[in-house]
């Protein structure tokens, strides 16, 4: 017969869910009490009836009284939705003519389990012998109330009594149930008995173990209820048994990745989501840690109740972010990406996302699931790590890397366009560090690199590239004129700071030319410290202005040759033949005349 079940939830996805699980049955539903007890007038022949007790537009208590007062519910089996283990809902409900009850979230293999369970019950009622005899589920009848030994005439049982407990049908009918069961569910099974036997309760049901005279044990699902075929032959009660220990294992280990989802969810600095591929990510899950990183709880972004997750991602992000995704879903890769989401109180944070497709069976993208983690903190470790590499510690002027890397970058991207340095080289400065310690010229060198950075703007940038030393950085300026005027102004910054300081220096500019030495950064810097240094010795005043030129540099690579030429000659000891005396004339403009001789050195080089 095609069994019909009333199910009475207010929760659509349990509704569906139970629904395709049990699809092979004729499924009624009701939201609330109302609606479920107009449903049992109405309909006749409603062999179960599924409660869901923690909806709160369902009285379902209201729904048990119903039935319980009405005698044409007599032989309907009721099964309790409860996410509350307490036992006090348990006992409540029995009390009321409930038979069994189910912990959420819904095993749905387990209610399809029991389900099948009460339609086998419900047809062995109409054909009792035939039940037991081909039931592929354990069926034993007793006529007597002692559970403590029972002999061949007071107990009825199957062949699948026998291979659930591992015993011969001789063995169960002296030990009876209770010496099989185990001690750790004895207490509830008989607890539960009692009350059957005195009326309380209708039938119950229960979950427990029979031990194996190996030792092992096995899992049953037992639902214990009374039955009365004739009146020649009064039955007390009939079990209905069920190896349940496969479905235990599972429910076990479903229980304990629950638990360690829960526990990782609860520690994770961030959330999971499961969301829609579609413009405002619309998102059909996320945990709990939603508000901790957002300041939103998770029922408001859910289905775009209040706001959708599009809106909390900072604006000049959203777009980057969907052309990723297309990206990686294109290719079935993993989502990784960097970006700001803005709070409920304004607060802008740094998030990583890493997600992932769900693709159905055509390939067809059907939803986006991952996690998102709050990296603000780190975000700031790397900041403050970028600033200490880019920046000098104690100025807090840009540092010789930033400007070495800045200038690599800009022969590309500023080609066309002026650009400039401009070397201050001070000397002197050891100095006053004899005199007056190591922190007076550090202070010094502060208030220098204060005074200078007044000039900075957009297109010029000041930079610390070493120890007495700064660069300014010039782009997009008209002509030479601007460079030496500027120059002006920075010597008369550093004569008015350093008049009483005793310490001097050089100016040199460099114009980088558009050529192929312009992306040689450490050649560009070599050729504005030749200015600066020249500039201090070929001028009798301090910051005298001094361009850069190859004449300028060859007088350099001159010098250097000839240090390193002595260097040599030195080394080898042949002095004879490289250095030789050469006498100079030393002659008078009044008479015309020699009146002396120098006697100089000369080096023969190539």
């Amino acid at each position: 017969m095609l069994m019909k079940i009333l199910l009475v939830t207010d929760s659509a996805s349990d509704k569906s869910a139970i629904k395709e699980k049990l699809r092979e049955f004729n499924i009624l539903t009701a939201c609330d009490e109302s609606e479920a007890v107009n449903i049992l007038k109405e309909h006749k022949g409603i062999n179960i009836l599924i409660l869901d007790l923690d909806t709160p537009k369902i009285n379902a208590y209201k729904v048990l009284e119903f039935i319980k007062e009405d005698e044409r519910f007599r032989q309907m089996r009721i099964i309790i939705l409860t996410s509350s283990d307490e036992p006090g809902y348990e006992i409540e409900s029995l009390e009321l003519g409930a038979l069994d009850y189910i912990l959420k979230p819904i095993n749905l293999d387990l209610l399809k389990t029991k389900i099948d369970i009460y339609v086998t019950l419900l047809s062995a009622e109409q054909s009792l012998d035939l039940v037991i005899n081909q039931a592929p589920i354990c069926i034993a009848i007793s006529y007597s109330c002692d559970p403590n030994g029972l002999n061949q005439e007071t107990v009825k049982f199957n062949s699948m009594y026998e291979q659930i407990t591992g015993r011969t049908k001789d063995e169960l009918v002296s030990l009876g149930w209770i010496s099989i069961t185990h001690p750790d569910d004895l207490e509830e099974d008989m607890e539960k008995f009692r009350k059957f036997q005195s009326g309380e309760i209708k039938s119950y049901s229960i979950d427990k173990r029979y031990l194996k005279p190996d030792g092992s044990i096995v899992w049953v699902h037992k639902v214990v209820t009374p039955l009365a075929l004739s009146n020649e032959q009064q039955k007390d009660y009939i079990f209905w048994i069920q190896d349940i220990t496969q479905l235990k294992t599972l429910e076990n280990a479903l229980y304990e990745s629950e638990r360690s989802k829960s526990t990782f969810l609860s520690h994770l600095p961030g959330f999971a989501y499961r969301c829609n591929n579609d413009y405002n990510w619309t998102l059909h899950y996320v945990s709990q840690g939603c508000f901790n990183l957002t300041g939103y709880l998770p029922e408001s972004l859910l289905y775009n109740r209040d706001l959708s997750y599009n809106d909390i991602i900072a604006p000049e992000y959203r777009e980057p972010i969907r052309k990723e995704w297309v990206r990686i879903l294109a290719k079935r890769q993993v989502f990784s990406y960097e970006y700001e989401i803005i709070t409920a109180t304004g607060e802008r944070k740094w998030v990583l996302e890493m997600g992932q497709g769900v693709y159905n069976d055509n390939g067809e993208v059907e939803a986006l699931e991952g996690i998102i983690l709050d990296i603000s903190d780190r975000k700031e470790v790397e900041k403050r790590l970028k600033y200490n590499y880019e920046h000098d510690r104690w100025t807090g002027l840009y540092n010789r890397d930033y400007l070495i890397s800045l200038l690599i970058k800009d022969a590309d991207l500023k080609k066309g366009s002026k650009r400039a340095l401009i070397g201050i080289s001070l000397s002197m400065v050891h100095l006053l560090t004899l005199k007056y310690g190591f922190q007076y010229s550090q202070n010094l060198i502060k208030r220098i690199a204060e005074d200078l950075r007044q000039f900075c703007t957009q297109n010029l940038l000041l930079f610390q590239p070493r120890e007495n030393c700064f660069i300014f950085y010039l782009l997009d300026y008209k002509d030479k004129d601007v460079l030496i005027e500027f120059g002006h102004v920075v010597r008369e910054t550093l004569e008015s700071l350093l008049i009483t300081e005793g310490v001097g220096g050089g100016i040199g500019i460099l114009e980088i030319n558009q050529d192929h030495d312009d992306a040689d950064a450490e050649l560009l810097l070599r050729r504005l410290l030749i200015a600066a240094e020249m500039s201090i010795s070929l001028n009798e005043k301090d910051f005298e202005i001094c361009f850069y030129d190859e004449k300028l540099e060859a007088m350099v690579d001159r010098e250097r040759d000839i240090v390193e030429a002595l260097s040599a000659i030195a080394m080898e000891d042949n002095i004879k033949d490289d250095l030789f005396l050469q006498y100079q004339p030393i002659i008078s403009l009044k008479t015309d005349s020699i009146f002396g001789l120098e006697a100089l050195s000369r080096l023969r080089t190539d």
